[in-house]
């Protein structure tokens, strides 16, 4: 596994976190745990804010969807950055942690009124307008509250970038955004440009996810500058602000090749001046909103080893106390990872094993063919880079309490996401009155003749 961060392997041979021995880490907090190194992660956010922020005067919005707790907001405003959000509950979140609401960007393409009418009353930076109905509502909603709302609109730029299919969203068939090509997005700017409750602030787009050619983000940049070159020779609005998304890829595994922040940088807001220039318009503001590229690697996921079984000549299968429930990437994009045994970090690999979750489903597979010292019950398993889409994905099938999350740094540990426990699986279940008696209840179906 390759180290990230400030991981490194103690005398003891066991892998180390933020300076905590994470083999202490498991007996302290249990298994399976979430360990998030905090230098890391505030090294990522410095880097995007060196690269846009303090070379560019461009603004980094953190997409919470990747990774959203209390504790991770209270580190996003202190670094400096933006947050994107995409639901109710993300908006919420940011509240309860007193993040500054005017650096609050609400995204999502199926925003309910009670979403913006919550985002209207928190007073949120930027609502991104995914679609002409959530416009029409609203801009009905804000006229009825007596205030005007700013937005930024989504389109679809129409560019493919090279990525599994289900985290492809900057082509033409999405689900996303109002399409350039066709002429609905120039349809929607002028609609927004007559409303009275709204002001267009700049355009968005994103193509992706986990993406490492920079080419496809500077195709992306020169798509949406031609489109608001065109624009303003339509309707004489240019954008102030050029929301380019996030989506820049992450080391997994050996193949991936992460291209530095800096470079990421120079390819986009280049292109944007660039194309401003040649076409007359004012310099937008260049907005980025990276995710897994600052949350990912900072984050590692301990397991317990529970049984191991070999199958001669076939597999051996390493069975731990997760699985999907508390990283569902593997079963639904078939997602690589790297791992190691953190008690015997220093022990030279010997077998092939895969590594499978504890859930009732054959997919339930974190890991295939990877080598390692031969496992034991007992062992601890820590699978790297689990920062980003595992605790938020997370979930309770086969009523699997959710694992508890720690801040790793400076040799200290902090719970930030408390264990789950039984009594929470069952928090919310409500029994019908006449389920408690104990007589049985004959039911009819309708229409029967009895």
């Amino acid at each position: 596994m390759k180290l990230q961060g400030t991981m490194e392997i103690n005398r003891q041979g066991h892998l180390e976190i933020g300076g905590c021995d994470t083999v202490e880490l498991a007996r302290q907090f249990g298994t399976p745990l979430y360990v998030l190194d905090e230098t890391h992660f505030r090294q990522n956010c410095r880097s995007y804010y060196r690269a846009f922020t303090e070379k560019y005067e461009g603004m980094v919005i953190y997409a919470g969807k990747t990774l959203l707790t209390l504790a991770v907001c209270h580190i996003v405003d202190q670094e400096g950055l933006g947050l994107d959000v995409a639901s109710g509950g993300e908006l919420y979140t940011a509240k309860q942690a007193r993040f500054p609401m005017d650096r609050i960007f609400f995204h999502g393409n199926n925003k309910s009124e009670n979403e913006l009418k919550m985002a209207l009353d928190y007073k949120v930076g930027r609502i991104m307008v995914d679609n002409n109905y959530e416009l029409e509502t609203l801009n009905d909603l804000a006229g009825r509250a007596g205030t005007v709302a700013d937005i930024i609109l989504r389109l679809t730029p129409g560019v493919e970038a090279h990525t599994h299919a289900y985290i492809k969203t900057g082509q033409v068939d999405s689900k996303f955004g109002v399409v350039i090509e066709n002429g609905q997005a120039l349809a929607i700017i002028k609609r927004a440009l007559a409303m009275q409750n709204v002001r267009l602030r700049g355009l968005h787009c994103h193509i992706g996810s986990q993406i490492f050619e920079l080419e496809s983000y500077s195709h992306a940049a020169e798509v949406m500058m031609e489109f608001a070159v065109a624009t303003h020779r339509e309707t004489g609005w240019s954008p102030e602000e050029i929301n380019l998304g996030g989506g820049l890829g992450i080391y997994y595994a050996e193949g991936d090749e992460p291209k530095p922040v800096e470079h990421y940088a120079d390819a986009a807001v280049q292109v944007v001046r660039d194309l401003a220039r040649d076409g007359g318009l004012p310099l937008p503001k260049v907005l980025v909103e990276p995710g897994r590229s600052i949350s990912g690697p900072a984050g590692t996921t301990l397991y317990a080893v529970g049984a191991v079984k070999e199958i001669p000549g076939v597999r051996k299968y390493v069975a731990v106390d997760g699985g999907m429930v508390d990283n569902p990437r593997p079963a639904m994009y078939q997602s690589r990872y790297e791992a190691l045994l953190a008690n015997r970090a220093s022990e030279e690999p010997q077998e092939i094993v895969s590594i499978a979750g504890k859930c009732c489903e054959s997919g339930d597979m974190l890991i295939w063919d990877i080598k390692l010292p031969a496992p034991h019950p007992g062992d601890i398993l820590a699978i790297s880079a689990t920062g980003a889409y595992n605790y938020s994905m997370s979930m309770n099938y086969n009523r699997l309490p959710r694992p508890a999350m720690v801040l790793a740094g400076d040799g200290r540990a902090d719970i930030i996401v408390a264990r789950e426990s039984y009594e929470d699986l069952i928090r919310n279940d409500m029994v019908p009155e006449h389920l408690l008696n104990n007589k049985v209840v004959k039911l009819v179906s309708a229409g029967s003749t009895g």
